[in-house]
């Protein structure tokens, strides 16, 4: 596959879970897999530590490149930080996403392990995906990702963190792992022009009402967009992508029984 270019018009949003303060009531929702849908994800991954050294970093980066070119899924956007990733992709085919998730993390948590003579895995619990539409949110999405580092005070910039995508974009620094989307070639006719227009977009602030819409909709498993483009991922998912409206409260044993005295 050409990792320069996404071939899939359509994108979906992924997110791996965080670390769970508590697990909720009930059976995980299940992973969206829109056959008919091409989707694109922003994958978030975290542990108590991942990386403790350069070298691992490397490491995870290069077997995401061989896992994302075997199973067919591109790579627009991503960070690594200390106990976390966060990644924006677009898989070819419903597997491709778990699949390639799923090789890169074992073979990795093996190696750690190894390395570092520990037992366990790294992870706590699988990734949940929620589609994103890409034409309102994918910039939202990138700069999400890229400014982790400058919201965790590790830079003041994030040209200033290696482990990005930032540089790709914004400095057309040669990446084996960006595959720039359509949406971002759209931003200017020449090299020059999208990348000015790409830094253009790190002057402002993320809109807080998008990071917390963000942050409900990767949780919870829904779709992130226009009502016409959850039409439209619910039909390829077949299956509800939006939680219901608060309807009333239930009443409480006591209460019920109170109703019936009266």
């Amino acid at each position: 596959m050409d990792r320069g270019q996404s071939r899939n018009p359509v994108r979906l949003a992924l997110a791996w879970p965080t670390r769970l303060r508590k697990r909720t009531r009930g059976p995980p929702r299940p992973l969206l897999r829109c056959r008919s849908v091409p989707p694109c994800h922003p994958a978030r991954q975290r542990s108590g530590a991942i990386f403790f050294e350069e070298e691992d970093y490397t490491q995870y980066r290069n077997w995401l490149i061989e896992a994302s070119e075997t199973q067919g899924l591109a790579v627009h956007a991503y960070v690594f930080m200390t106990n976390h990733v966060h990644l924006l992709v677009t898989p070819e085919g419903a597997n491709s996403l778990p699949r390639a998730m799923q090789s890169l993390g074992r073979r990795y948590v093996r190696a750690i392990n190894a390395k570092y003579r520990r037992t366990g895995t790294l992870w706590e619990g699988r990734y949940r995906a929620a589609p994103i539409d890409s034409d309102n949110y994918f910039f939202s999405r990138c700069r999400y990702i890229e400014l982790n580092p400058v919201r965790a005070r590790m830079v003041a910039h994030p040209r200033q963190y290696r482990w990005s995508s930032y540089r790709a974009h914004a400095e057309c620094k040669e990446d084996a792992l960006t595959a720039f989307h359509s949406v971002f070639r759209r931003l200017g006719r020449t090299v020059e022009a999208r990348q000015d227009a790409y830094r253009n977009l790190f002057k402002g602030t993320l809109d807080a009402g998008f990071i917390d819409a963000l942050r409900t909709a990767t949780n919870g498993g829904w779709a992130l967009g226009g009502e016409r483009f959850k039409k439209e991922i619910a039909r390829a998912a077949k299956r509800r992508v939006a939680p219901l409206p608060p309807g009333p409260r239930p009443a409480s044993r006591k209460d019920a029984r109170q109703v019936q005295l009266f």
